[in-house]
């Protein structure tokens, strides 16, 4: 079981990134997919998260309304999108699954198959 997580970059204040997780030999629609963000120095935030079949979600308030989760069935990936990035937004970003249907959760120990991180800067 492996995620891979693409899309990071480097983009000016205010531009958009969409960050997608993949995954290799399952499904993602039965699980719970966490998107996470790390920073140097700082302890891991919980971005967006994304039930397995209702599409609820759960989002970081300071990323309300800038950013949006999304699962694509036909490709398998659980995608990011990131608008109005900020200079607070920079980290490594990480997806994650947890097996549980449907049973969102914001902690690490959650989550039991983790992607490598995508990094994301924000520079002008």
């Amino acid at each position: 079981v492996q995620l891979q997580a693409s899309g990071g970059g480097l983009v000016q204040p205010g531009g958009s990134l969409r960050l997608s997780c993949a995954a290799s030999a399952f499904t993602l629609d039965y699980y719970v997919i966490g998107w996470s963000r790390q920073a140097p120095g700082k302890e891991r935030e919980w971005v967006s998260c994304i039930s397995s079949s209702e599409g609820s979600t759960v989002d970081l308030d300071s990323v309300k309304g800038r950013f949006t989760i999304s699962r694509d069935k036909a490709k398998n990936t659980v995608d990011l999108r990131m608008n109005s990035l900020k200079p607070e937004d920079p980290a490594a970003y990480y997806c994650a699954a947890r097996p549980v249907y449907n049973d969102i959760q914001v902690s690490t120990t959650a989550y039991d198959y983790w992607g490598r991180g995508t990094q994301v800067t924000v520079s002008s």
